[in-house]
């Protein structure tokens, strides 16, 4: 990263904090700081698990328990077991949490408002749209590419998930038990490695790697989910995953994919892979990939 590029963005965060209100303890003009508004509206009319709020905030437990103590002392929230596992801790918005939430998006619409009445129509749509550019990398940069073991819930999670789908697109339908599903133990270290993509958590996506000795090295399993398409995720895992392989000593990377899947086979095509002739017998492949990569 360029030093000017780091500046760039330490000048817009400086922007967006002033222009947003978030340096004031009574954000929009309300008796709490920006900390316990953002808790209240997330934690939305259905409650939340305390756990996954913190995920989904970025928060440590300390300081989510601070901001719930100051928002149950107010009479705004309330936080109980979960009736199924006393473990898990459950916060829910009270009648007068509920009013204090409607206010806060009232004003909350003000302040944008108020954000686009200076400008004409052209740098309102200028700025918007900037906004959802800004809005789609910052969510991409959230994302985690985590190594987990296949049979970890989050990679199994993924993997059905992209069974079902594979199910819906492929003419003839999808049968793992057709398909030449790679062993859990081919995807775990040494023999090869598994990644689960999160969002705030969540798992979005999966990719896994083989490393056969004396072989090359081919990827499996890549998939993401529909909600996180266009962030470059794809993308990400094949170049995590090339990176890897190249760390591993492999000097080749290969693939296999159906002939329904339009988007993944453009994708290899840019990312460097070159078709070759089949080098197995997937029954669901029509389209097999190589691509040569650097040990640098």
């Amino acid at each position: 990263m360029h030093v000017s590029q780091i500046e760039q963005v330490r000048r817009f965060n400086r922007t967006v904090t002033e222009r947003v209100g978030v340096l004031h303890d009574h954000y929009l003009s309300r008796d709490r700081p920006i900390g316990e508004a953002r808790l209240l509206w997330e934690i939305g009319d259905r409650g939340q698990d305390v756990r996954r709020l913190r995920e989904r905030l970025g928060l440590d437990s300390g300081y989510a328990s601070r901001l719930l103590r100051a928002l149950e002392s107010d009479g705004l929230v309330t936080v109980e077991p979960h009736p199924e596992d006393r473990r898990v801790r459950t916060v829910r918005l009270t009648d007068a949490g509920r009013a204090e939430r409607a206010t806060l998006d009232r004003r909350s619409d003000e302040l944008a408002g108020s954000l686009l009445e200076p400008l004409n129509a052209a740098q309102r749509a200028r700025l918007v749209a900037a906004m959802a550019e800004v809005d789609r990398l910052l969510t991409a940069a959230t994302v985690t590419l985590d190594p987990v073991d296949p049979d970890h819930p989050d990679a199994q999670h993924c993997l059905r998930s992209y069974f079902t789908e594979l199910r819906e697109l492929f003419d003839t339908g999808f049968d793992p038990a057709r398909s030449l599903l790679p062993d859990a133990g081919e995807l775990r270290p040494p023999r090869g490695l598994f990644l689960v993509a999160r969002l705030h958590g969540e798992p979005v996506g999966c990719a896994g790697l083989k490393l056969p000795p004396g072989a090359p090295a081919e990827i499996k399993r890549m998939w993401v989910a529909p909600r996180t398409r266009g962030l470059g995720l794809a993308r990400r895992f094949l170049t995590e995953l090339e990176a890897r392989a190249a760390r591993h000593g492999c000097d080749v990377l290969r693939l296999d994919t159906n002939k329904a899947l339009d988007a993944a086979i453009g994708l290899y095509h840019s990312a460097g892979f070159q078709e070759v002739p089949a080098f197995n017998d997937e029954p669901y492949a029509h389209h097999w990939f190589e691509k040569r990569i650097s040990q640098g």
